[in-house]
Order: structure tokens, then sequence, then C-alpha cells
């Protein structure tokens, strides 16, 4: 995972998608790994805690109805559990820090990032405001991969975070900034309705999508604070969780028949159930080859 590259604002909106996109090229869009002839996941995503500093329309967040801050966080019992359960299958893709909160404001985010960083890569997406010389010297030495600022505020960002990166000292390109500022139509294409939750910008039309296909669950899995696992990253109102980590092993969870129900029915280009059937996001991004692999197994 260090091996993925790095962008430098600011972008034309649309390139600045299309950086994002290379950048994770390698590890979303190689040949999947198997496991007792299961193709497994290349892309963990965590939501170490249940709270963010900021309330961003386009975000559910903003909705404390919807995604209200409960301060919930991961505990290191969960940790370790995931852990001993991707080890067993012999893990060798990466991680992401994101989800439906802030990571560096859960206070363990650093000794958490050491412990999975023994084993595999490890990106924290943050909004950057708690960011500081101090801790980010911290995760560099956790063994973080990768740091991806994404600015909301304006250029004016650019130029904080080029000085907290300087001062901590740590490799230039450990530290990427996306330019997240653009407020206009174009700033549409950096988000979707996060599963019928939120209807900021221009965004694509859900019943233009109902029949295409979705690739998230062959490639991609999404694991809440308390172990829960969804389907992906867009299920804001955590409507169907498939299965929980202190329950079960993650492999019986993803081989289990709650996200085979949804995966068959999404490579067939069926958004007829929730979460699915209010989702606006494309969802063929990434992923190609891994739903390939699916197919092929289920014959399809």
């Amino acid at each position: 995972m260090n091996n993925i590259g790095h962008n430098n604002p600011p972008f034309d909106p649309r390139e600045a998608i299309e950086e994002n996109i290379n950048r994770k090229k390698p590890i979303l869009d190689r040949d999947p790994q198997f496991y007792q002839n299961i193709p497994l996941p290349s892309w963990v995503e965590l939501s170490l805690i249940d709270v963010c500093n900021r309330d961003c329309n386009f975000c559910p967040k903003s909705d404390e109805n919807i995604a209200p801050n409960t301060y919930n966080k991961m505990e290191f019992k969960l940790i370790d559990k995931m852990i001993d359960d991707f080890k067993k299958i012999n893990f060798d893709g990466a991680f992401a820090m994101c989800g439906y909160g802030e990571p560096l404001l859960h206070p363990d985010v650093a000794e958490i990032s050491k412990k999975i960083g023994e084993f595999w890569g490890i990106e924290i997406v943050t909004n950057g405001d708690p960011l500081n010389k101090k801790n980010l010297r911290q995760l560099y030495y956790s063994k973080v991969s990768k740091i991806v600022v994404s600015m909301y505020d304006g250029p004016n960002q650019i130029g904080k975070f080029e000085k907290i990166i300087e001062e901590a000292d740590v490799p230039r390109d450990f530290v990427i900034l996306r330019d997240r500022w653009n407020t206009g139509e174009e700033f549409s294409e950096y988000i979707t309705n996060r599963a019928g939750t939120v209807k900021s910008g221009n965004q694509a039309k859900v019943e233009d999508l109902k029949d295409k296909k979705c690739f998230y669950p062959t490639y991609h899995t999404q694991i809440d604070w308390n172990g829960d696992m969804f389907l992906c990253p867009h299920d804001w109102q955590r409507r169907n969780p498939v299965g929980n980590l202190m329950q079960k092993d993650f492999f019986e969870i993803w081989n289990g028949n709650i996200i085979q129900k949804y995966r068959k029915m999404l490579l067939n280009g069926r958004r007829d159930s929730l979460p699915c059937s209010t989702c606006n996001c494309n969802g063929r991004v990434h992923g190609s080859k891994h739903q390939l692999a699916w197919k092929n197994l289920y014959n399809i």
C-alpha cells in the first residue's frame, strides 16, 4: 500500500476525482485473493468512532435525527478479534480508517494503527481538523501508510497542512491533500445520496441506476465501531448489518447468506432491496476483477 500514488491540489474537480480513483487502483483493481476458493475483499473500512467535529451538508452527520454523534468507539477487544480473523485467512489487502466519524477523534487511533499496521497497510481519511505535528509523527511511526486530508474550507488550508507536515518531519508523500472545497455543481461529483440519506448537490437520479450492477460487496467491507458489518460505506442509516464480528468470524460473515443474497442481486443489476433501492452510487468504479471472480463462482 505504500506505493499508492500521491496528488497535490488544487485540481479541477473532475481531475481530482480521477486522481483519487487512479491512486487506489493497485489495490482495488488487482486480481482478487482467494481463501477456500472464495474471493476475499481487498479493502476493509473501519469506522473507529461515531462522532465528527463537523456537520457538512453533504454528510448525514449534519442531521442528528439520522446520524447523531453517539461518541461510541471501537475497543481493543474487537481490534484483536478482527486481527485474528484476518490472519486466519491470510488476508493481504488494506485497511482504511474513515467510516461514520472522524477517525482522529479516537483517543487510541495511533495504538490501533500500530496493531493493524504490523500486518497490513492502513490509510486514514480525515478532515484534518485534529491533525497537528505531534499526532502526525505518532501516526507515521505507528505504521500508518497514508494520511488523506480532505480540505473543505478553501485553498488557504494547503499552506496550513504543508507547515504541519514540515514541522512533523515526516516524508511529504506520507500525507495526501485533497481539495474538497468546491461548492458549485461540480462538487456533486464527489458525493452520493448515502443510500437515500442526503440530497445535497446535483446528484444522479436513483431511478437511473435501478438496473445497474454494483461491485461494492465483491471487493469492499465496512466494519462499524461495535463490529457490525455492512454492505458498503454508503449505508449511513445502517439499516441492514450482514453480521457482527464479535459473534462470528469475518470469513463466515463474508461468505454468509445475507451478504450472498445482496451480492447476487447486485451482480445481476438488481437494486430491489434497502438500502440499495434508494442508492444512487455508481458502484462500478473499482472491483471489476473481483466481481468477475464472484460471477464465475455463481455461474452468473
